[in-house]
């Protein structure tokens, strides 16, 4: 099939990928711009994953603090390369992350730092919570596991959605910048203050 450079175009603005990378993408995809997008989100994912052994040592600590001074982030970022922490892209990301943790809040940095007996509580009341609405006891697990999965999302930074694109969870937006930058990348840490929480 024939791919048009305005159709390598198009697909190139929506996804900031290499011009070859939006040509094979869109010959896949039979120049479908939204299945082409697809493959090369699935493309972008496998590199990641790929890059996601690398040692990542340079980075950035960005700080927010908002204007009436009653809410404060800092967040550490790594990298590779210092060429990277240094990129322009890399640092509005990191820019980014500080007043989405400022605006949503979270707790823990992925599902994996959030304690067990905290788990084990979340699904204790969610049992609870299918008895008294009367839920049909084999669907329990299925409702629980959702409910789960809803905590997770509301509650870690990197499952939850974008600021800026609340289709995606943070950690896509991640995978698709070490895609497009082709350094690993690791949200190592961070740290919300607001006046009068604990």
């Amino acid at each position: 099939m024939e791919i048009s450079a305005a159709l390598v175009k198009q697909l190139r603005d929506l996804t900031g990928a290499g011009i070859v990378d939006c040509r094979t993408a869109l010959q896949q995809a039979e120049g479908h711009i939204g299945n082409a997008v697809e493959v090369l989100r699935k493309k972008g994912a496998a590199s990641a994953e790929k890059k996601a052994t690398r040692s990542a040592k340079e980075g950035l600590v960005a700080s927010y603090i908002h204007f009436t001074g009653k809410v404060g982030v800092l967040v550490e970022v790594n990298c590779e390369t210092d060429f990277v922490a240094r990129n322009d892209e890399f640092k509005a990301l990191v820019k980014d992350l500080t007043l989405h943790i400022a605006a949503f809040r979270p707790s823990y940095l992925k599902r994996e730092d959030v304690a067990t007996d905290v788990v084990d509580k979340e699904l204790e009341i969610y049992r609870e919570l299918c008895k008294k609405e009367g839920k049909p006891e084999a669907a329990w697990p299925k409702i629980i596991e959702g409910r789960l999965e809803k905590y997770y999302a509301d509650r870690c930074l990197l499952e939850q959605p974008w600021v800026h694109e609340q289709s995606k969870p943070v950690k896509q937006v991640v995978q698709e910048m070490i895609a497009r930058i082709g350094e690993n990348i690791v949200v190592k840490r961070f740290t919300r203050y607001e006046i009068g929480e604990e």
